[in-house]
């Protein structure tokens, strides 16, 4: 994974004693609200419902375990013994106190982490394929990149106050596990007919008020040329995004408006003047960055690995659960990647203790070469787990709370914090997740259901990711009260879709009564091998509609 080196060490230390003194002058009342504001936004820090929230970045990720162990220890110093993986990969605290923030930022300083640009109108934190740099399925690893991006993007004079929040993501698979076409920019990387490295660009993605699948306007872009032509969306964007209103502030709106074409077109025009300039990557930089993601000196796995683990499978069928739920193949010959779920039932969904952060970074130590990686879908990674490894690994997960077999099940749910800690929030969303975990939990009945994505949002900015769920659930407010909305036909792959509102909303108690509804009529009406997307897409919304309000 990519080092600090003296540079970006100094530049962090800087901007923790900037901080520091920004704090200050705040608590001794030399600082107004609104001009701390945008200093504490820039530095990851939000106020919500009852205290502050920080939010760590986590670059396209990725941790090594002195990281973890890190957050480990600001959870149990500075919070209240635990923290939040979020849907871009990052990691929050709910419950930090002001005056303890640039002490914060110090520790993560000296682990070579930061909280810059996670929030504010600057472009955040750049995702990625969670398995990427080993995924079978790979054309080309996507980290390099993000992290070229990542070092472009800090602190980028022209970019620090666009006219909203920015997103990009990075996939180099053949299938998206980074959601790109969600995203104000999303890059798949490809290769032309003569081989050349390239990406395809998407823009004007993205969830929230107005969920938009961003556009194609450029089907290749050479890498050398990628950073001047996210240059030129940019300026695009800065100087034609709108100011006036924030619900419209975005990018998506713009390109919208404008139309995909007509945008592309803008863009190309802007994009005479930067290429070529200083930003083109030169093959020695590309290079250099790719040095800092080697292939692992991986040790042969005895041959008979695998025989053995079907022997292990035949006799534990946990084990074969979990195996088969919570493994990923793997490049290298006897390797697997394995997910770790942190979605146990009575737990929000993505939430994680000091004392499990310090044991997952004792996992990675034993079993998977010092790394770890956040997911989207809020879960964590070991992503290379050698085969004769895996029985011990997975008891030693059902110790720890790891081994819930459900990756990828309905109760592998992405849900918000919501109205238990968010001031935006509409709705809570914590109890319709463990309400639904405890109605469907029968293994049996999960995967007979098969690959089923839920997602939860307390409010209409998306953060569950509801628009692209399956079956997508939204709190809503009812002169005061708190309803839930239901979606259906929502995916975030490479056929992306945007779920389709289901009708008049529910209360908190029938939510998960109408579910089931949806579950049964799915089950009722699929064919030999069909997925509840794909049922849903034969059998039509109206059908669903009316078995829900039967």
């Amino acid at each position: 994974m990519y080092r600090y080196d003296s540079i970006d060490q100094q530049i962090v230390d800087d901007r923790v004693a900037q901080f520091r003194d920004q704090t200050q002058r705040y608590l001794a009342g030399e600082i107004a609200e609104e001009e701390f504001l945008p200093l504490r936004l820039q530095n990851g820090l939000y106020v919500q419902r009852l205290a502050p929230m920080l939010r760590v970045c986590v670059p396209y990720g990725m941790l090594d375990t002195k990281q973890v162990r890190m957050l480990a220890h600001i959870a149990r110093k500075y919070d209240k013994g635990y923290a939040h993986v979020t849907t871009r990969q990052n990691i929050q605290y709910n419950w930090p106190a002001l005056e303890d923030v640039p002490d914060i930022l110090a520790d993560l300083a000296s682990v070579e982490m930061h909280a810059i640009q996670t929030s504010g109108n600057c472009i955040r934190n750049f995702t990625a394929d969670p398995f990427a740099g080993v995924a079978l399925d790979e054309v080309m690893d996507p980290r390099p990149y993000c992290e070229v991006m990542r070092q472009w993007a800090t602190f980028h004079p022209e970019f620090a106050f666009l006219p909203r929040k920015f997103k990009m993501a990075v996939c180099g698979s053949k299938s998206d596990r980074a959601a790109i076409l969600v995203h104000d920019i999303g890059m798949a990387l490809t290769t032309n007919d003569a081989g050349e490295i390239g990406f395809e660009v998407f823009v004007g993605g993205g969830l929230g008020r107005t969920p938009v699948i961003a556009s194609l306007i450029n089907s290749f872009v050479p890498e050398k040329d990628i950073l001047t032509y996210l240059e030129a969306i940019l300026r695009v964007y800065n100087l034609s995004g709108n100011r006036e209103n924030k619900y419209k502030a975005r990018i998506k709106i713009l390109v919208r408006a404008m139309g995909a074409e007509a945008f592309a077109e803008r863009v190309d025009q802007e994009w005479k003047h930067l290429k070529g300039s200083e930003s083109t990557l030169t093959a020695e930089e590309i290079e250099r960055m790719k040095s800092y993601f080697p292939t692992p000196d991986y040790r042969e796995v005895a041959s008979t690995a695998d025989t053995e683990i079907e022997s292990l499978r035949s006799e534990h069928q946990a084990f074969d659960r979990w195996l088969t739920r919570n493994t990923r193949d793997h490049r290298q010959p006897g390797y697997v990647s394995i997910l770790l779920s942190l979605k146990p039932v009575g737990v929000p969904p993505g939430d994680v203790t000091a004392e499990q952060l310090d044991a997952i970074a004792d996992l990675a130590d034993k079993y998977s070469l010092g790394e770890v990686r956040t997911t989207h879908e809020q879960n964590m990674v070991l992503a290379d787990v050698a085969k004769d490894q895996l029985f011990e690994l997975w008891q030693d997960c059902k110790k720890l709370g790891f081994a819930s077999p459900t990756i990828g099940t309905l109760n592998d749910m992405i849900c918000c914090p919501g109205g238990d800690f968010c001031s935006l929030a509409n709705a809570k969303s914590i109890p319709v997740a463990e309400a639904l975990q405890r109605k469907f939990d029968d293994l049996d009945y999960l995967y007979d259901l098969g690959d089923l994505s839920l997602n939860i949002s307390g409010c209409m900015n998306a953060c569950g990711h509801h628009h692209v769920g399956h079956v997508g659930v939204l709190g809503v407010d009812k002169k005061g009260e708190e309803w839930y909305q239901i979606q259906l036909g929502g995916d975030q792959g490479k056929n992306a879709s945007l779920a389709k509102v289901l009708g008049p909303s529910f209360s908190r108690d029938e939510v998960p009564e109408i579910i089931e509804k949806l579950l049964n009529h799915f089950v009722d009406n699929r064919i030999e091998g069909e997925s509840f997307l794909e049922a849903y897409r034969r059998i039509g919304h109206d059908s669903f509609k009316a078995a829900a309000y039967a």
